[in-house]
């Protein structure tokens, strides 16, 4: 499904002042590109889903195209220092291989006389992608040596992992330390949608949040106070606010600790006059199990011993209603627990309505990334994020540690 009417994104492209890899001559340059390869693998040791590989593939090529000699490197996984042959990122280099139609070199290690072997013999245009960086200690301790060694490597570093560039770790925050640093494509191109969002949208401004938790949302709620022109909001998260507001809601999922900064937030937005949804129907069950029975209730009249596990039709019509004039749409957390199929409907009837708004639509990452896809309406989306906790953080308005330490562009 194409998108009908693509809002372009003009005043998104002045909101990225770091330097990008067009601005290195790459010619015989060793370019070490940061990417995010962590995907998932099947019981035989397949990529199963290799949209983050694809997603840097524009970074790789021009470092190719532009006559440079490029070494990948990421994470797989949570090995701990270890060596686990179930993470290796072989398969990745299997895969990487066929999506760019050339040669992909293997390293056995990210550091060490093999790998500067390896290395030493590259010519312009070749590509080599290095064992697993969680191998090693060094990386999510962010030691110095093991940052030197891998920058030993490079001329150039180049970031283009998005979904890691909130965490302080070596090959994120440490090479940057000795080598030239910018960002690729993916970086510049996540950075200018989610921050262009907040900062600078074409309004109507709607935000759709969802998701489990409260305590996950509350700075993304805050900081968009004031920003967008309407709230809506799904998932668990929703039934906070609910009880919060003085109503019964059974044993569906609740933060205790959130009831006063859930009151809190809704009368905030309340006074400033920005609307503010709830759902006002769901679909309840006693268990979050394939085959249990469900009904459709209004959402002030759950009984106990039952829990809302997705929004219901009345719910759907509401925020799609709420939607339909939006020239900007920032969604993040699905409305229900997608994943079983009776509480499936309200995420994807969401999902539906989104891609068919003529606004700019914007989702942010993680099970929202997963959501549109089951749904089949990706195409349709002018901007899916490749980062669930990074894209929370930017959202938050801070500053991700492995953008700050890219260079300032000087113009």
């Amino acid at each position: 499904m194409a998108k009908k009417n693509l809002i372009d994104p003009v005043p998104f492209r002045n909101v990225f002042n770091k330097l990008t890899i067009e601005d290195f001559n790459l010619k015989g340059k060793r370019v070490f590109i940061r990417a995010d390869f962590n995907v998932p693998l099947d019981d035989n040791l397949m990529v199963t889903d290799d949209r983050r590989i694809r997603s840097t593939l524009p970074t790789i090529n021009y470092a190719i195209d532009e006559g440079g000699k490029i070494i990948l490197c990421s994470h797989l996984g949570r090995p701990r220092g270890n060596r686990e042959p179930r993470l290796s990122l072989a398969p990745v280099a299997k895969r990487l291989q066929r999506l760019l139609n050339k040669e992909v070199i293997f390293a056995p290690d990210c550091v060490g006389h093999q790998v500067e072997t390896l290395v030493s013999k590259m010519k312009e245009g070749d590509v080599i992608l290095l064992e697993n960086l969680r191998f090693n200690p060094g990386e999510e301790e962010n030691n110095l040596e093991f940052s030197r060694a891998l920058a030993s490597l490079a001329d150039f570093y180049i970031n283009d992992a998005f979904g890691t560039a909130h965490r302080a770790h070596a090959s994120i925050v440490g090479v940057p330390k000795f080598v030239p640093a910018a960002a690729g494509f993916l970086l510049k191109k996540e950075i200018e949608y989610l921050r262009g969002a907040i900062d600078n949208p074409v309004r109507p401004f709607v935000a759709i949040l969802g998701g489990a938790k409260v305590s996950g949302k509350i700075n993304v709620l805050e900081n968009l106070v004031g920003k967008v022109d309407k709230v809506l909001i799904g998932g668990g998260m929703a039934y906070t606010f609910i009880k919060a507001m003085g109503y019964e809601v059974g044993n569906s999922i609740v933060e205790e600790d959130m009831l006063y900064t859930a009151q809190r937030i809704r009368r905030k937005l309340k006074e400033m006059g920005i609307k503010f949804y709830l759902p006002v129907d769901c679909v309840i069950a006693q268990s979050v199990e394939i085959g249990a029975e469900t009904k459709i209730i209004p959402t002030l009249e759950i009984p106990k011993g039952w829990s809302a596990l997705d929004i219901g039709p009345a719910t759907v019509k509401l925020f799609s209603e709420a939607i339909q004039d939006a020239k900007t749409i920032l969604w993040n957390g699905p409305m229900g627990v997608f994943e079983i199929d009776a509480f499936s409907r309200g995420t994807f009837a969401i999902a539906h309505a989104i891609s068919d708004a003529y606004a700019l639509t914007i989702v942010g990452g993680g099970d929202t990334d997963l959501a549109v896809h089951r749904a089949g309406v990706s195409d349709a989306i002018s901007f899916i994020s490749t980062g669930g906790g990074a894209a929370l953080q930017l959202l938050e308005g801070k500053e991700l540690p492995g953008i700050a330490v890219l260079a300032n562009r000087e113009d």
